[in-house]
């Protein structure tokens, strides 16, 4: 941060959030890179694709299936959705599942926080769990069994998930699967030999990246929630963070909350063009990759 603004010193390196807060009239940190359902923005995509996970609740879809790009917004949807599940839904959530069925099952089983013995044969787990399944079922619940990070799961391991909903007969609906992945999910399911897994998806939406003005209503919803009582980010800023971020909401918080940093160290109550740009330039922000904007008038 060469000129004016001049570098962080010891007094803003030793600086808590606190004070970054205090500087610009926040209670809280607005653009934390952390999963956060309170700072939930409701565009019209992020709206569609929580509608599909309900209409995938609500019709005891066997199979709902949610794919977006890498910070597009999909686990804070995920854990709005989770806060909002009644009693009458357990809940097993399984991230970066790997290995064969046997451990695939025992990662279930271990999500759900039934016993999975190490020892016990797969034909043994499988049993168990179905009993666990039809017991739950019994209370009056069903299981939803959500994977995030679903793209890492290979062709084995879904075709085993899709034998899990076999479990389910006539109109009895003790299992459903929720997936979540980034878009290479999706290529993989629309495979021609998983056509068997296809069909038992009833539900299914891509969640894309937010347009220039859907960005500047995200910049400032999240710092209303945050408790900012002016427009803390100048249109031509909030452009700027647009074009270097593609509109994709985790780089968009990463790049907002450096020239968060940039103006608090410079003294100054506002975001303009020329900050943001200086984060850019001085190489702190690597969402952006190679992503090179040319410099404009404020």
């Amino acid at each position: 941060m060469a000129g004016k603004e001049g570098r962080l010193g010891a007094r803003e390196m030793g600086s808590s959030l606190d004070i970054y807060n205090e500087h610009f009239g926040l209670r809280e940190r607005p653009f934390s890179l952390q999963p956060d359902p309170d700072f939930m923005f409701w565009s019209p995509m992020h709206r569609w694709t929580y509608t599909m996970l309900e209409y995938g609740l609500l019709t005891k879809a066997p199979i709902t299936l949610i794919t977006g790009e890498v910070g597009a917004g999909k686990t804070t949807l995920l854990q709005y959705l989770l806060r909002s599940l009644g009693e009458d839904i357990k809940v097993g959530l399984v991230s970066n599942a790997q290995g064969d069925r046997g451990e695939l099952l025992r990662w279930v089983l271990m999500a759900l926080g039934w016993p999975a013995d190490p020892n016990t044969s797969y034909v043994d787990l499988f049993a168990q769990f179905q009993a666990r399944l039809i017991e739950e079922y019994a209370q009056g619940r069903r299981v939803l069994l959500i994977f995030d990070e679903a793209q890492n799961l290979n062709r084995s391991a879904l075709e085993e998930l899709r034998m899990f909903t076999n479990i389910n007969t006539n109109k009895d609906e003790l299992l459903q699967l929720l997936l979540v992945g980034q878009p290479e999910l999706r290529d993989i399911v629309l495979r021609p030999d998983m056509t068997q897994f296809a069909q038992r998806v009833s539900a299914h939406f891509h969640l894309n990246a937010m347009d220039e003005a859907t960005v500047r209503h995200y910049i400032a919803h999240r710092l209303k929630v945050a408790g900012a009582k002016t427009a803390l980010f100048s249109m031509a800023a909030s452009e700027l963070i647009y074009q270097a971020t593609g509109g994709v909401p985790r780089l968009v918080n990463q790049l907002c909350d450096l020239a968060l940093v940039y103006a608090f160290t410079g003294n100054n109550k506002r975001v303009m063009r020329v900050t943001v740009q200086r984060v850019l330039d001085d190489g702190v922000f690597f969402g952006g990759g190679a992503r090179r904007i040319e410099r404009q008038a404020e």
